[in-house]
């Protein structure tokens, strides 16, 4: 019998040698297919029985303090890994199928933080990200799809302003993905009554200077975010948008005050993982590559702030004398100047 606990160590070892950001296991009649997202791509790994399947979601479930006996409820959880001398943070999200639970788990390495310069593809951007950074209150958004690396986006700003400024950082998530000696981070917890609303109520009364709330979802944390930039806060956050002009039409939606709006956003930040080109292979990476490893993956941005955030706050539509750099043209760039391949997007 194959011993599980070295087979799961061994997947996330390959995952994490191959800067997969997921491992897939997925049900199948027979069997089942274990994928790796590698670069925004899944890769397929092996194929294993469903015996092992069920004692690998087993394994993990129990380590990740999930109901072991529950199969016909989607259930989340979270674990450590050791590996190659870093902690690899472990996000586990399970859901019951027509054959079999199907398992992901998200990896975040901990000690992977960047800097904003190694974020963006272009420079310009990171400009405008530090001068966004500057303020001292207001409401900053990243918007992107998932997997649109906002939460890496989150972090290297907190981590930057700490380092420049030495503010008072508090960060409220659902998980907390990277730990951070560095800042106060809140995890949600709504068995023990911290939802993103009261947490965020109880962190505007522990003296912060910069305020990170992992997510808007709703319409009472969106009044409580916008309440704390108006009260001389910098808060953080993120929303499911395609660019960073539906942050705004989101937030309008969310019944925010059109006022509060032009009081408090200084920025949104709409971006895109893209894949750029290796120098060291003559051509494409191969997916495997591990050349150079995250520095393949960099970010496109779409920054809406300034004279063109404020048009756009009076008039709800894009000014075409103070245009300002969108996705479509950043990735336009991109491709012309040869750093990204074309196929992969749709523009």
């Amino acid at each position: 019998m194959e011993d599980i606990e070295k087979k799961s160590a061994n997947l996330i070892m390959k995952a994490s040698d191959t800067h997969a950001s997921d491992i897939h296991f997925v049900p199948r009649r027979n069997d089942a297919l274990i994928q790796y997202r590698i670069n925004q791509s899944l890769v397929d790994g092996e194929t294993i029985s469903l015996r092992v399947l069920e004692r690998l979601i087993s394994h993990f479930k129990f380590v990740a303090g999930m109901d072991i006996g529950e199969r016909r409820k989607p259930q989340n959880g979270a674990m450590e890994f050791q590996h190659n001398g870093m902690t690899i943070s472990l996000r586990l999200s399970t859901v019951p199928t027509i054959f079999h639970e199907s398992l992901v788990i998200r990896l975040h390495p901990q000690t992977s933080f960047l800097t904003l310069e190694q974020l963006s593809l272009f420079a310009s951007p990171v400009q405008k990200l530090h001068k966004l950074i500057s303020k001292k209150s207001g409401l900053l958004l990243v918007t992107g799809p998932t997997g649109s690396g906002k939460t890496t986006t989150l972090y290297t700003i907190l981590q930057t302003l700490k380092l420049s400024s030495g503010r008072q950082v508090i960060t409220l998530e659902d998980p907390v993905e990277k730990k951070n000696d560095l800042f106060l981070q809140i995890e949600m917890n709504e068995k023990a009554g911290i939802t993103f609303a009261e947490g965020l109520r109880a962190i505007l009364r522990h003296d912060p200077d910069i305020i990170m709330v992992g997510e808007i979802r709703d319409e009472e944390t969106a009044r409580l975010a916008v309440r704390a930039a108006l009260t001389g806060h910098l808060v953080i956050s993120t929303l499911h948008t395609r660019n960073a002009a539906g942050a705004v039409i989101r937030l309008l939606e969310f019944g925010i005050p059109l006022l509060d709006l032009k009081e408090t956003l200084e920025g949104v930040m709409a971006q895109r993982l893209v894949v750029r080109y290796c120098p060291l292979c003559h051509g494409r990476c191969h997916r495997f590559c591990t050349n150079l490893g995250k520095r393949k993956q960099v970010a496109i941005f779409e920054i809406l702030m300034g004279q063109p955030l404020d048009y756009y706050l009076h008039n709800q539509q894009q000014d075409e004398k103070q245009t300002y750099s969108t996705l479509h043209s950043e990735l336009r760039k991109a491709i012309a100047l040869g750093f990204i391949c074309e196929t992969e997007w749709k523009i």
